[in-house]
């Protein structure tokens, strides 16, 4: 379109067009508020009488005697009192005949109408239809050059990265690993048969020993006399000492298995935890993934260095794992722009610049044209001053806004009907039943309409204010072919860019690979290492409390088992060793001395 054929023609007769379309929606506005008016100020005073009968009829129902014999029913009489308190509420909220008719902005518009504005406007406008087409053909040609552009790139791109090919490829060879795997699940389940034998194995040893250390010391306390000597214990006794005796053989006998056994799984447990649960946790695990002097010291990364020979690339064992376990797009994780680049198969610079060029060729000069005439001039300076500024738009909002009734009728009559079966039957019960049917009488008469009517109201108020805020506006000069040409591009763009952000973030996600190492870490760490640990511990624990066991068995044996001979202290002559030595002394008497 050509350049002052934008500048000048189409925005003044767009805006005149808009204008007239906005006179009828005005005028239909004004007729439903001026309607809803008469319905809603004839419903206000008819449902206010009839508010004020069922207020004075339950009012004079509630002077029923029945209300005020507190001694023989008081849940009545509290009753009557609360429905007494509550007549309050059954009044009107809204007060619609405060509120000014519009009729007199009604009329003016009316009389604006009387002259057809969109007439005036295509008389003016036919002549630039014939130029009109032309451009068209030009922006057509022009945008359908920038499709089929579009259209061969993105075929091109799917030529060069077969995506469903990969996918399928892919897909076959997950599914050939997992066949494999299957085919070991019988010699998997027979290893897990014998770690589980061998583990319950272990865990027997202990347990025979404890069975003859406890079975011993039940004995030997059940079966002891202190005043037994060693040789004439009771059997029982003798029992006990026999199989704490057999503890401490056993205990000898399995202590070295058991040690073994303990040192390999702490040394095997311990290791795993620390160096491998644990620095996965601390992404520590990831950093000695990423050292590349590993397998190549002159890489600076280990990951594009194996996979695209690039190892300059920002590219990490742990920035892979934690873009995929976001949920973000393979082409995202392992940066395979590196190796085709989105951007340069969906670039629209380049030819979308020859279409805006296109489309500026085109001129039209029609300044000397008059786009409209005095008539059409007067009828929208007319349709500005019809008073539409002057109505009150706050007022009837509020008005609306309040409501039909102070109360909900509904609700005000279902918590009626709840106090009045709290009644005992009788005729006063039986009044407030009726008085219950008319309030849902009035509410299905008169509220539903009123409410219909006010509705009508709120839609067409915030109309006619939007309306009236919008009519000062000032002529704008609008560029068809501006408009036109930023908003198929930006639609591209918009679309290409979505074909960008859907590629990296939701085309292939990597999510599996992140629960891959999530579920390994799960199995190795939470199932593997940490049974390897709580077993270990256990088991050592039990072991090294063996070499106790053993002492304590040893010396409870000793007053619990039969001898054969008992130790004799008492015969053993004494030798005083003070004495022991020779001393002179008088020789021995004879009689015949």
């Amino acid at each position: 379109i050509h350049g002052q054929l934008d500048k000048e023609v189409h925005p003044a007769l767009n805006r005149v067009l808009n204008m007239a379309g906005a006179m009828r929606e005005t005028k239909e506005a004004l007729e439903n508020v001026s309607g809803s008016l008469v319905i809603l100020k004839d419903g206000t005073g008819k449902l206010n009488f009839n508010l004020s009968l069922v207020r004075t009829s339950i009012n004079r129902t509630l002077n029923d005697p029945g209300c005020h014999d507190e001694d023989s029913d008081a849940t009545t009489a509290q009753l009557c009192r609360n429905i007494r308190q509550s007549l309050s509420q059954l009044q009107i909220s809204a007060n619609f005949t405060r509120l000014p008719n519009v009729r007199p902005q009604l009329e003016k518009v009316k009389e604006v109408l009387k002259t057809d504005l969109r007439i005036l406007v295509f008389k003016r406008y036919a002549p630039y239809v014939f130029n009109n087409q032309i451009i068209n053909v030009f922006c057509v040609l022009g945008v359908r050059s920038l499709v089929d552009d579009i259209g061969k790139n993105i075929t091109k791109f799917s030529k060069v990265f077969p995506v469903q090919t990969s996918l399928s490829n892919f897909t076959i060879f997950i599914s050939h690993a997992h066949a494999k795997i299957e085919d070991y699940y019988p010699e998997i389940d027979q290893l897990d048969f014998y770690r589980w034998a061998a583990c319950i194995g272990l865990c027997c040893m202990i347990v025979l020993v404890l069975a003859f250390n406890y079975l011993g010391l039940l004995c030997g306390t059940l079966g002891y006399d202190k005043h037994a000597s060693p040789t004439t214990r009771g059997c029982i006794s003798n029992t006990g000492g026999t199989m704490l005796m057999a503890g401490v053989g056993f205990s000898f006998l399995f202590s070295w298995v058991l040690m073994g056994v303990v040192t390999v799984i702490f040394v095997t447990g311990g290791n795993m935890e620390k160096l491998v649960c644990e620095a996965f946790h601390t992404k520590e695990l990831f950093k000695v993934a990423d050292t590349p002097y590993l397998i190549n010291p002159e890489w600076k990364n280990f990951l594009p260095g194996y996979i695209y020979n690039d190892s300059e690339l920002d590219l990490t064992v742990e920035s892979f794992y934690s873009t995929c376990k976001e949920n973000k797009g393979i082409y995202l994780a392992l940066r395979l722009d590196k190796l085709f680049n989105i951007t340069t198969f969906l670039n629209t610079s380049d030819f979308t610049k020859d279409v805006v060029e296109e489309l500026d060729t085109v001129k039209i000069d029609l300044r000397t044209i008059t786009l409209l005439e005095a008539e059409g001039k007067r009828n929208l300076l007319d349709f500005s001053e019809a008073g539409l500024s002057e109505i009150n738009h706050a007022d009837y909002l509020e008005e609306v806004n309040k409501g039909v009734t102070a109360v909900d009728l509904l609700s005000y009559a279902r918590d009626l009907e709840a106090q009045t079966d709290l009644m005992v039957r009788n005729p006063l019960q039986s009044s407030l039943k009726g008085h219950i049917s008319t309030l849902r009488q009035i509410h299905s008469q008169q509220i539903i309409p009123m409410e219909q009517a006010m509705s009508a109201l709120n839609q067409s108020m915030r109309y006619l204010e939007r309306t009236t805020s919008d009519l000062p506006v000032s002529l704008t000069k609008v560029d068809k072919c501006t408009i036109i040409k930023p908003t198929i591009v930006g639609y591209f763009n918009q679309y290409i860019e979505w074909v960008k952000m859907s590629l990296m973030e939701e085309v292939a996600q990597c999510k599996p690979f992140s629960n891959i190492l999530d579920t390994a870490e799960i199995f190795t760490c939470s199932f593997l290492v940490d049974s390897m640990n709580a077993f270990w511990m256990g088991l050592g624990c039990s072991t090294l409390f063996l070499l106790p066991s053993i002492i304590l068995a040893v010396k409870l044996a000793k007053y619990y088992r039969r001898m054969d001979t008992e130790d004799v202290y008492d015969d053993i002559p004494s030798y005083d060793t003070m004495n022991r030595f020779p001393r002179a002394s008088a020789p021995p008497r004879h009689i015949d001395w």
